[in-house]
């Protein structure tokens, strides 16, 4: 569950983007620094996916609220979701996985090495790089192709974040039982 936890600075922007899109990255930056540093103080690790957010949502925020106010939603994303496609592909290039450091907290020592606990990681990595991939595409037909519907992309894209975050679940929901304890 701390890898959800960890992807709720994304799912607070894409709440409130609706609302206003400066709120939505102002509250999505304070959400992951805030993440961020309890983390940091509890383990003394600062974990790439919240230093991803962190920078992302502050220079995206700075960005908006100061060169370029009124920033369309679509952009944003686009921006957001390429950046996170991006992160995503480096950290399975480099076999860092960016959930590999919240699977590994969910789990004892021990069990880092295994070959479940080391196929959960990719594959939850890989899943959220397809929904980033699948995000991205949405914002860029909106952008680009003004005769498709920007409330269907945006259907889809919401979808695409649905399915990750239930994939998420359900996969530390399996290693948990899988490992014999109920993942935290």
């Amino acid at each position: 569950m701390t890898l959800l936890l960890g992807f709720l600075p994304l799912v607070v922007f894409f709440v409130l983007v609706r609302l206003s899109v400066s709120l939505a990255l102002w509250i999505a930056f304070s959400v992951a620094f805030t993440l961020g540093m309890r983390n940091f103080v509890e383990t003394g690790v600062l974990r790439h996916l919240d230093i991803t957010f962190t920078v992302l949502f502050g220079l995206l925020a700075l960005y908006g609220g100061f060169i370029h106010p009124g920033m369309s939603i679509s952009w944003v994303g686009l921006v957001l979701e390429l950046a996170l496609l991006a992160v995503a592909i480096w950290s399975l290039l480099a076999r860092q996985p960016i959930t590999g450091q919240y699977i590994r907290a969910q789990v004892s020592p021990e069990y880092w090495a295994t070959p479940l606990v080391g196929r959960t990681i990719y594959a939850l990595t890989l899943a959220w790089t397809a929904a980033f991939a699948v995000m991205a595409a949405a914002d860029a037909a909106t952008i680009f192709e003004p005769t498709i519907s920007a409330n269907l992309m945006a259907v889809v894209g919401l979808a695409a974040l649905a399915g990750a975050l239930t994939f998420t679940w359900q996969s530390s929901v399996t290693l948990g039982r899988r490992l014999g304890h109920t993942p935290h």
